[in-house]
């Protein structure tokens, strides 16, 4: 975010130029220490070297960014302590305004947009892999490859915001207290210092039994105290919670927030849909893991819901064989949480429309199966 001043009193079009001046600048200057990537989609910048890139050669008459149709006015820096002076235009009393010393000053803010990608990579048979470089992916957003990479590691101690969703309504009475356990094991296991977590029970109704907190007691009690009963309404518990407890997170630095559902996925009480549900955890950027608690040999329409909610926000669904392998679904959660990627980039052609835009992260090694959300949706402008 760049903050700068300017005269309250300076009209609209002069707002609009000095605001466009400082995106183009600043997108120039970004650029020209970024690595960018080729035109091929394919792959993805190569690593810095260990100094520091030289900057593009600025030629005499330096190209505009193609989406910029008109060329903006050059940005002028204001001696210090003073502001901006405001620009004459011809046939403009400009002579006769105040002095710019004299006025209110006001601040104009630039937005810089990045995207915070988080990933997982696995072989064929679900073993995670780590150590990988960026240059090892391909990546495209919304069918074309980002302008700079910015920054890419594995995000193995990235603070955890994580939400224990637990089914309570009546169809799972009987393997209630056996999922509690397993929750509790997984948080005792899972929260490390800088890690929050809240556990919510559902089934027509939502209950959170205990709000974002690293203490193990407290969150212990939350669980205990659920009962089972009543229909399930799986995807408005699902909307309203990334609703209200992760879109609405103000945190400092970056977190990793994720829910895991146990659940049927039989859906029987929802107004919202599941594709409302979905798109919430996409605003939200939320990962969402599920474990089935339909342990009977055949499947049933409810697996599909989980399957389709973890894919398409970058987790997983698991399906236990029995009710003892709950605990496993938790334990291989918690193993991808330490064994994830992130990778932050900014976007080709990004317009802050509130628009969905498409994710496309693949692995060079076709040994290597990339999981990660399947898009997300522009902010709309600050008003």
């Amino acid at each position: 975010m760049i903050a700068v001043t300017v005269p309250t009193r300076m009209n609209r079009l002069f707002r609009l130029i000095t605001a466009l001046s400082l995106s183009a600048a600043f997108a120039w200057t970004s650029l020209a220490y970024a690595q960018t990537p080729s035109a091929s989609p394919n792959s993805l910048p190569s690593a810095p070297s260990a100094t520091p890139p030289q900057p593009v050669a600025t030629p005499s008459a330096p190209a505009q960014p193609p989406t910029t149709q008109a060329s903006p006015a050059p940005a002028t820096q204001a001696p210090a302590g003073k502001p901006a002076a405001t620009p004459q235009t011809t046939g403009q009393p400009g002579a006769n305004q105040p002095s710019a010393d004299d006025e209110p000053i006001t601040t104009i803010k630039v937005q810089v947009n990045e995207v915070n990608l988080i990933f997982t990579v696995t072989d064929k048979k679900g073993r995670f892999i780590t150590g990988l470089k960026r240059e090892n992916f391909g990546l495209l957003d919304d069918g074309r490859p980002p302008v700079a990479v910015l920054r890419f590691s594995q995000q193995t101690n990235l603070p955890l915001r994580v939400g224990i969703m637990l089914d309570t309504s009546s169809s799972i009475r009987q393997r209630f207290q056996f999922e509690q356990d397993s929750a509790i094991e997984f948080l005792l296991q899972i929260l490390h210092r800088n890690d929050r977590a809240f556990v919510q029970g559902f089934d027509i109704e939502s209950d959170m039994a205990q709000g974002f907190t690293n203490n193990i007691d407290l969150l212990n009690q939350g669980i205990r105290k659920l009962r089972p009963g009543g229909g399930t309404a799986l995807y408005d518990a699902l909307y309203r919670t990334c609703r209200d407890q992760m879109l609405t997170l103000q945190e400092n630095g970056a977190v990793r927030r994720a829910l895991i559902v146990v659940s049927d996925g039989d859906d029987n009480y929802s107004r919202a849909q599941q594709s409302d549900a979905i798109k919430m955890c996409q605003r939200a950027e939320t990962i969402v893991y599920t474990i089935s608690t339909n342990v009977s040999p055949s499947k049933d329409k409810g697996d599909e819901v989980l399957r389709a909610i973890s894919e398409a926000t970058g987790g997983m669904a698991f399906f236990p064989i029995k009710i003892e392998d709950v605990a496993v679904g938790f334990r291989n959660i918690q193993e991808e949480l330490r064994s994830q990627y992130s990778l932050v980039y900014r976007p080709a052609d990004f317009k802050q429309d509130g628009s969905f835009r498409t994710i496309y992260l693949q692995a060079l090694d076709p040994r290597y199966k990339v999981r990660a959300s399947k898009g997300y949706f522009a902010p709309r402008p600050t008003p």
